[in-house]
């Protein structure tokens, strides 16, 4: 639309007082200017207001003044004068009659009988037949528009090409719309006037006449715009309309753009907005708003916007024109200092250097927006655009962190876009290039101040490149650049040939690697390419072991140097390195392997931390690389061990770490700060708890778990409150002497200990060895229970920080005191050889609860560690079994099977004597039993009420149940529990083995697991001892009555079956041995099941028929004995007045007759007056 560059626009200063209705500005324009606003403002001068306010009467009075001493207001207000609505009617039957008639009709309604041309006519008509003229001819080209389904036409208009009548004629156009909205929509008039010469005129003034309708008309106009404005003439003219439009109101220009790209529409105007934007706004310092747009469409997550602007792209010329005047504009032609030898070498070089630093960072987004549009756009690039860009990414910037920003997008840019090198005066320049980067790499770093160099850079790619890892140089591309674009691995041969052979040799890479500095203070919050990736990459490709370089000492130093939040690369390095020292590079050199860290140098770390928080100020190395060493030693035992198969058959044996340096690391006290840090640490928190639970499983105890969230929760943050002066001030020294006079004073231990509870877990490891090395103290008679408590409370607490020291610590205190005079002191490793140990303590630590708590606790850990200990142990001496094995007839797999079957006999016989051992703590004593005894003796003999005897039974009841027996019985119950659960065949095990019957009624009630004995019941009845019957059916008959299931039902039913069979096969002796003690069980099946009443009934008469027959082969008359337990099966109401009474008499009457049979008949007697009185007192 150049035919509009003579005309007048409004200017965005008079466009922003019509919008604002600014009285005063409309005042200071010209008269030309003014000129152009009349029609909306004669419109305001002479409409009714719908602000009827004092102020706009003032300001109409301005507008009226100001419109007095203009001429052409009187054509203006004619127009206005006319009837609108006649009009309308005339206009609404011409566009019936061109509908009907068809488009190209010349009969007119509005306009009849033109005798001369448009112009002339318009110039002899009065107002209204001026409005109607301009009507007519707007309505045909709207018309035409409508009809022409998309395609663009231009309309020659005389009316609007004439430049004398240009401004009548925009007068009558906006008065028409202003006065006709419904019949010309804005929207529509704007796209007719697209179609006429001068239309973008046109459209300026009507829109500043309308300013509201200034976005409708935009976004419409985008609407109904091309996806590819270049392409076509009507895209063309659209896009000027529309920047005429944007340059009247500039601050809307943006918004615009906005609309351009969410309608896919008109690129080509987004890029000229951006242009007008940048002139008017940008500096030539910064970064151009056109290298943001055109970067942000290309990078953005809409593949729709990314589509269609690419396709523009790779048609349109301006954008790039103006692109690479951009890029030429930071591109002086001065010659480095720096390479003026390098030049002189190749003259027919033409070396690009000495960026400026106001240019780096433009020069940086250059470079992406140029990647994106070659990578994601397609573009390819033309021979011009191609040097500049090539002599660009060689230029070298100063030494500030955007200079080291930009080094590092230029080399991959090189290293993704490798076709801008395309002739050997270029590859030598990037050549020269590249050493460049290698010399200034530590200036660089030094100066700016920046961890992350492109040196570390160059060093991975260097890297890669040696083990061929094309794929992982593109990842890195890609991540560096910020966007991801297709790379084919064949495009990198020639770099890699480059780097491989002229730069980056493997040997150089190597040396090079170790005289890198480490990250100081590494952490994740120093981000990209670090030392720590280039050592990693090396480690991988076992670049160290095969040149014969140390890198033990690097890694160690980087370790030392970390701190929070983790970087997300160490835990890779660990595991890799622990590799290298385990796995050789080639089977050919098994001595290819890096070195470990030595123990001293593991024992440095952790200096410091056996003191407690108070020592905290002393120590050297932050929590972060105590943790990782930590991580270090654990996963490289575990390594170890995993791989002793593969390392025996290649005849080497790396040196584990002693056992003397893992008891001093204080593992659970780490854990435990790794788990406050969680967030900080990444994975690393979780990593360590695995190893503990594969390698340490006594650490991993739930218990502990739950005692360490009683410990650091809201109560401990509560009793911290109440922390004073006086706790803080007791010491170790005072904690003994109160210790010391425990036999006469209880009250300072009692204080102190009440004190020390105040105190976290790590101030109260100070306290710990005189705390444990007076526990046998606490077994002398008259201890308060507080004291004992209070002791047991610290402990548990003490545990979650320290519990192996800890533990050795207890046991050597608890020794009997014979043991204590000869001086025998265990040792962790002993303790985990031998878990019963534990138990073999002073026998008042049996009925001392808070202690045996203790007892227990430890047990349970050591019998967990000596598993982890015998599979290591099993694992370390793997090798043993591969020299017979060549000569075993059974295989090479048998010793390993064999070994691991007699493992697994050891500690199955291990957790069952620590069982049988805690049961027989739940015996009472012989003095347990007098007192007993001779309680029930004094209860019987006083008489009393009725209700008073009642009350003596519960109170004797209550008593037993609070003994220190019954109470070390219960802790006993919750660890058998916990045994039977983790490994049930434990209880098959111990009941095969059996105990003592006056335990069953206990272990039933008391470990809830027990039901599991129904699973193995039957198999326990069918062995051929009788001792183990007795014992199952005894068992059973405790089970039916705690688990009335349908399965202790058919258990009961089967054991019924088996007591009948083997009454007919046992002999007279075992018959009495096995019906004595197993009859009474008969009374517990009937109470638990009384569906098997008629079994047991018919069962005992049958045992009495038996022992029947055998008396009277004797001569003994015994039928009155038969006759009457005939009548009891019969009819049982009639004796269920029976009483223990009578039964007792019948038993005192023939309690001197010593004969198995009558004895026996006198217990089925009493068994089934037991099971008549139980059912009648059940009804």
């Amino acid at each position: 639309m150049s035919e509009c560059s003579a005309l007048q626009f409004v200017s965005p200063y008079a466009f922003e007082a019509m919008q604002k209705v600014d009285v005063v500005r409309l005042a200071a324009l010209s008269d030309p200017e003014l000129r152009l606003l009349l029609p909306c403002l004669v419109r305001m001068a002479l409409c009714a207001p719908a602000d009827q306010s004092q102020s706009w009467a003032q300001d109409k009075k301005l507008i009226l003044r100001l419109l007095s001493g203009v001429e052409a207001v009187n054509s203006i207000v004619a127009l206005l004068s006319v009837d609108f609505h006649a009009l309308e009617q005339d206009a609404s039957k011409e566009q019936q009659l061109r509908h009907k008639l068809g488009g190209g009709s010349g009969e007119s309604i509005l306009v009849s009988q033109l005798q001369h041309g448009l112009t002339l006519e318009f110039e002899h008509s009065d107002s209204p037949r001026r409005l109607r003229l301009v009507l007519s001819e707007l309505l045909a080209i709207m018309n035409k528009v409508s009809e022409s389904n998309g395609e663009f036409f231009l309309k020659s208009s005389e009316l609007f090409e004439s430049p004398v009548y240009l401004e009548e004629a925009a007068d009558v156009l906006c008065i028409l719309q202003a006065e006709l909205p419904s019949l010309l929509p804005i929207v529509d008039v704007a796209e007719a006037l697209l179609h006429v010469k001068n239309g973008a005129w046109f459209l300026c003034l009507l829109v500043a006449n309308v300013p509201d309708s200034f976005n409708e008309v935009c976004r419409g106009l985008i609407k109904n715009g091309e996806r590819q404005d270049e392409e076509s003439v009507g895209g063309r003219r659209r896009t000027e309309a529309l920047r005429h439009l944007c340059k009247m109101n500039p601050s809307q220009a943006l918004r615009v753009r906005g609309m351009v790209v969410e309608e896919c529409h008109l690129p080509g105007l987004g890029v000229a907005l951006t242009l007008d934007h940048t002139k008017n706004e940008s500096s030539d310092d910064g970064v151009s708003d056109l290298v943001c747009f055109v970067s942000g469409l290309l990078l953005g997550t809409n593949a729709k916007v990314r589509t269609w602007f690419g396709t523009f792209i790779r048609n349109g010329q301006q954008m790039r024109r103006q692109l690479l005047l951009e890029l030429m504009g930071i591109l002086p032609r001065v010659r480095s200092t720096h390479i003026v030898e390098e030049a002189e070498a190749e003259p027919s070089v033409s070396v690009y250097s000495g960026l400026k630093e106001e240019h780096v960072v433009k020069a940086s987004a250059l470079l992406r927006l140029y990647c994106a549009l070659m990578g994601i756009a397609g573009l390819k690039p033309t021979d011009e655009e191609a040097e500049q860009l090539l002599q660009l990414m060689t230029s070298r910037p100063p030494a500030t962190p955007a200079g080291v920003r930009f080094v590092s997008l230029s080399f991959c840019m090189l290293l993704a876009f490798s076709t801008l090198v395309s002739t050997p005066e270029q590859e030598q320049l990037m050549v020269m290039w590249l050493s460049w980067m290698i010399k200034e790499e530590a200036y660089f770093e030094s100066i700016s101040g920046v961890s992350a160099s492109f040196g570390e850079m160059l060093l991975l790619v260097a890297m890669y490149f040696h083990s061929n890892q094309l794929s992982a140089i593109i990842d890195l591309v890609c991540s560096t650049l910020g966007m991801k674009i297709v790379i084919k691995p064949s495009s990198l041969s020639r770099m890699k040939t480059i780097f491989t052979q002229e730069i980056f040799t493997e040997q150089v890479v190597t040396a090079h690697a170790v005289r890198v500095p480490v990250t100081g203070s590494l952490s994740a919050n120093i981000t990209g390419f670090l030392p720590i990736h280039c050592i990693y990459q090396l480690l991988k490709s076992r670049s160290f072991t095969k040149h014969k370089v140390s890198i033990k000492d690097w890694i160690y130093r980087q370790l030392c140097e970390t701190t929070t939040p983790l970087h997300p690369q160490l835990l890779p390095l660990i595991d890799v390195y622990i590799n290298s020292i385990l796995t050789p590079a080639s089977k050919s050199n098994p001595e290819a392997t890096n070195q470990p860290v030595t123990e001293q140098e593991i024992l440095n770390v952790f200096q410091g931390l056996s003191g407690g928080e108070n020592a905290r100020s002393t120590q050297r190395f932050s929590i972060t690389t105590q943790l990782l060493v930590l991580y270090y030693v654990l996963s490289y035992e575990e390594a170890l061990l995993a791989s002793t198969k593969i390392l025996a058959a290649m005849q080497r044996k790396p040196k584990s770490y002693s056992s003397a340096l893992m008891d001093q690391i204080p593992i659970k006290y780490l854990i435990r700060q790794a788990q406050g840090l969680q967030q900080e640490l990444g994975g690393l928190h979780s990593a360590l708890l695995r190893l503990l639970a594969t390698n340490y499983p006594h650490l991993c105890i739930v218990d502990d778990w739950i005692c360490e969230e009683q410990i650091t929760g809201t109560d401990a943050l509560l009793r911290r409150m109440l922390l004073t002066n006086m706790a803080k001030n007791h010491s170790p020294k005072q904690l003994q002497e109160a210790f010391s006079m425990l036999p006469g004073n209880h009250t300072q231990l009692m204080q102190i200990l009440e004190h020390l509870t105040l105190l976290s877990a790590g101030e109260l490891i100070p306290y710990a060895e005189v705390l444990t090395s007076n526990m046998n103290l606490l077994l002398e008679a008259g201890v308060p229970r507080g004291i004992l408590q209070a002791v047991n409370k610290l402990w548990m607490v003490l545990n979650t920080v320290m519990p192996r020291r800890l533990w050795v610590m207890t046991v050597n205190a608890l020794q009997p005191s014979a043991k204590l005079v000869r001086q025998q002191k265990y040792t962790q490793n002993d303790l985990m050889i031998d878990p019963l140990i534990v138990l073999r303590c002073d026998q008042r630590v049996h009925r001392s609860p808070p202690l045996m708590d203790i007892i227990l606790h430890m047990l349970n850990g050591y019998l967990l560690a000596s598993k982890a200990y015998l599979n290591a142990h099993l694992k370390e001496t793997a090798e043993q079994d591969m020299r017979p094995s060549q000569n075993n007839p059974m295989g090479p797999e048998a010793p390993e099977v064999t070994r691991e079957e007699l493992k697994n006999a050891l500690l199955a016989a291990q957790d069952s004597a620590a069982v049988q051992i805690l049961l027989e703590i739940c015996l009472p004593t012989e003095e347990e039993k007098g007192q007993s005894s001779s309680a029930q003796a004094l209860q019987r003999d006083v008489q009393s009420p009725q209700g008073a005897e009642e009350e003596e039974e519960e109170e004797e009841e209550e008593q037993s149940l609070l003994c220190n027996l019954r109470e070390v019985q219960c802790l006993i119950c919750c660890l058998l529990h916990q045994m039977y659960i983790a490994d049930p065949n434990i209880v098959k095990l111990v009941h095969f083995q059996g105990y003592p019957c006056e335990l069953l009624a206990l272990t039933v009630a008391g470990i809830p697991s027990m039901h599991i004995c129904l699973d193995f019941i039957p198999e326990l009845i069918a062995q051929p001892e009788l001792e183990k019957q007795i014992f199952a059916i005894q068992l059973l008959s405790y089970l039916c009555i705690q688990y009335a299931l349908p399965k202790s039902l058919s258990v009961a039913r089967l054991a019924i079956n088996v007591m009948g069979t083997l009454l007919t096969v046992l002999t007279q002796s075992k018959r009495y041995t096995f019906f004595m003690p197993t009859l009474p069980c008969l009374v517990s099946f009937c109470q638990a099941f009384p569906p098997l009443y008629e079994d047991i009934m018919s069962l005992l008469i049958q045992i009495g028929q038996v022992c029947a027959s055998d008396v009277a082969t004797q001569t003994r008359d015994f039928d009155p004995i038969i006759t009457r337990l005939q009548q009891l099966k019969e009819k049982p109401h009639d004796f269920s007045g029976f009483c223990k009474d009578s039964s007792s008499k019948s038993c005192s009457r023939d309690s001197a007759s010593l004969d198995p049979d009558v004895q026996l008949c006198q217990c089925v007697e009493n068994t089934i007056i037991e099971i008549i009185n139980m059912s009648v007192s059940g009804i």
